[in-house]
């Protein structure tokens, strides 16, 4: 496809070897044969597109493409879309790359075909929940305008990403991560701003007009830190902040000012966390979320967090989901990059781990997720409480979920000890009102699209059957 050829023998060797894969194990997991990898190892063979796509699919490397090249990226595309579960009998690499190659009109309008179809399906599911909520106007609130710009951008803003993680290199010096004291004396000396730390604050208090900033000592330390990351990027990264405003065209100025301080977070979490380095550490550790933490200084939220945001093109990391459900099992934060989908409306499926997980806090639990399209997950969830810093401040209580798709699970150590092709996993939906399974005894609600059966005379765990 690209007329410039790729060769990267020593880079796929290294790869192997870090992995501790033999010859004949690479091979089967790219879909080639032993004396085909060995030729590529040994740069007798370039690197095809279709290989490329499977090698930053399974191993989230950077790979010498050129961001530029619109074949290689339509392949890419165009690969994504023919992976659908609509599709019965998938293509394989090789009949999509002559596709792209020799029809690439045809492969377009496919990928915009594809595109349509998808927004028409996420546009019907939003209906489909307003009707059966609250909701039943169907007009966004500005919180949920902001938190469906954030999913629409696939949680990834690349302009910010990269000027906070310039930013970020330039504070840490040596280490992985800026230090707080790092943040204070930019704060201090580069940004005009004087700090105090104060028990009778909010989390934050800002006063533009005397420069002056209060942060809430009652905080865990990897709070105060983000605290002041926050402060940092909504002003040295004002510029960047306002051009994704500007552009993100939000319907009320209420939604822009809050897309305006979810953005400085992203940029706060991207400065504590540099893009390359923290995939880097997080491709060593087998995203192990505890070893990040310790690593970068920060919280298990926000390492989940940050872990859904590693979408840079050509540098991608493990495709994840991450949601925060509170107490009353409603999700207050959620994006994927995975093809599973969170609820815009209510909570998510009883059956999921992370609402087992809010009532056992500071302790991991792990699962094996199937959905009704037949994609398996492993999430990880665990319960935190965040501690309120007074007697008459009930602390927070809540869980982060974590997961991927099960081609992904050899990245992911809390994967390890599940059967992932067994017939133990949990079937689990998106809501009961999107859910069409006709036997879950979990069932609060039938789903919105399906008529009932009711019987007198019988009665099962719920009290009608779904046709």
């Amino acid at each position: 496809m690209s007329k410039r050829r790729i060769f990267a023998g020593d880079k796929l060797k290294t790869l192997r070897a870090e992995r501790g894969l033999r010859q004949a194990e690479m091979a089967e997991r790219l879909g080639i044969s032993v004396s085909y990898l060995s030729q590529i190892e040994h740069d007798d063979r370039p690197l095809t597109p279709a290989l490329l796509e499977t090698l930053a699919r399974d191993f989230p490397l950077d790979w010498d493409v050129d961001e530029d090249d619109a074949a290689t990226r339509r392949f890419a595309a165009l690969r994504e879309a023919a992976a659908d579960p609509l599709f019965p009998n998938p293509l394989s690499p090789d009949q999509l790359a002559r596709i792209a190659e020799q029809q690439p009109a045809l492969a377009d309008q496919f990928v915009a075909l594809h595109q349509a179809y998808l927004h028409a399906g996420q546009r019907l599911q939003i209906v489909d929940e307003a009707l059966s909520s609250d909701n039943a106007g169907g007009s966004r609130l500005p919180w949920e305008e902001v938190r469906d710009w954030f999913h629409n951008s696939g949680n990834y803003v690349d302009i910010l990403d990269r000027a906070a993680e310039a930013l970020g290199d330039k504070l840490r010096g040596a280490q992985l991560t800026p230090a707080i004291e790092g943040l204070e004396l930019y704060l201090r000396n580069a940004l005009s701003i004087s700090l105090l730390y104060s028990h009778n604050a909010g989390l934050r208090d800002f006063d533009p007009q005397m420069g002056h900033l209060v942060i809430d000592q009652s905080q865990p330390a990897e709070s105060r830190r983000f605290q002041l990351a926050h402060q940092l990027a909504a002003m040295a990264l004002r510029d960047e902040i306002s051009q994704v405003v500007e552009g993100a065209k939000l319907r009320t100025p209420a939604s822009r000012q809050l897309l305006s301080i979810g953005l400085a977070n992203y940029a706060a979490g991207a400065i504590l966390m540099p893009y390359r380095r923290f995939r880097e550490e997080a491709r060593a550790v087998r995203h192990d979320i505890d070893r990040l933490c310790q690593a970068f200084s920060v919280s298990f939220e926000q390492a989940c967090h940050r872990l859904s945001t590693l979408q840079r093109p050509n540098a991608r990391g493990v495709p994840f989901f991450f949601c925060r459900v509170d107490m009353a099992g409603n999700i207050t934060k959620r994006h994927s990059a995975t093809r599973l989908q969170f609820a815009r409306f209510g909570g998510a499926c009883p059956l999921w781990i992370v609402h087992e997980a809010v009532a056992i806090p500071d302790r991991i639990l792990v699962q094996l997720a199937e959905t009704p399209d037949g994609v398996r997950y492993v999430s990880m969830a665990k319960g935190l409480v965040k501690p309120s810093g007074s007697y008459d401040r009930a602390p927070r209580r809540y869980a982060v979920a974590l997961g991927c798709e099960i081609d992904h699970a050899r990245e992911f150590i809390y994967a390890d000890g599940l059967d992932l092709t067994g017939r133990n996993a949990t079937q689990i939906g998106i809501s009961c009102r999107l859910c069409p399974r006709p036997d879950c005894d979990q069932r609060a609600f039938p789903p919105s699209d399906r008529e009932i059966i009711v019987d007198p005379d019988r009665r099962s765990v719920v009290p009608y059957s779904i046709q």
